[in-house]
């Protein structure tokens, strides 16, 4: 499939707090395989391709998505709900 050219006939709905979540999951699993064991370091890794990455530039990338991801997924309303004491137990005077 080629590359597009322009946004103009994509279209899509918006994505939901469930597909936010989701995202910012996979973005942390993602942070975690990187950090751990070591793999974390600023030499570059070179792949069977040839081609060299850097896993302090792919930590910073991921980080950056996820705030990105968590600003979307805090822009959906909610709520806050709270109580009193007394409302919580019906016995207290």
């Amino acid at each position: 499939m080629p590359d597009i050219t322009s946004l103009d006939e994509l279209s899509g709905q918006p994505l939901t707090e469930a597909q936010l979540q989701g995202i910012l999951n996979q973005i942390d699993l993602d942070i975690a395989n990187l950090v751990r064991e070591g793999k974390l370091s600023a030499m570059p890794e070179t792949e069977d391709t040839g081609a060299a990455t850097d896993r302090a530039a792919n930590l910073h990338a991921l980080l950056a998505a996820r705030r990105h991801y968590e600003t979307l997924l805090r822009a959906f309303p909610s709520w806050e709900v709270s109580q009193a004491a007394a409302m919580l137990d019906p016995h207290a005077e």
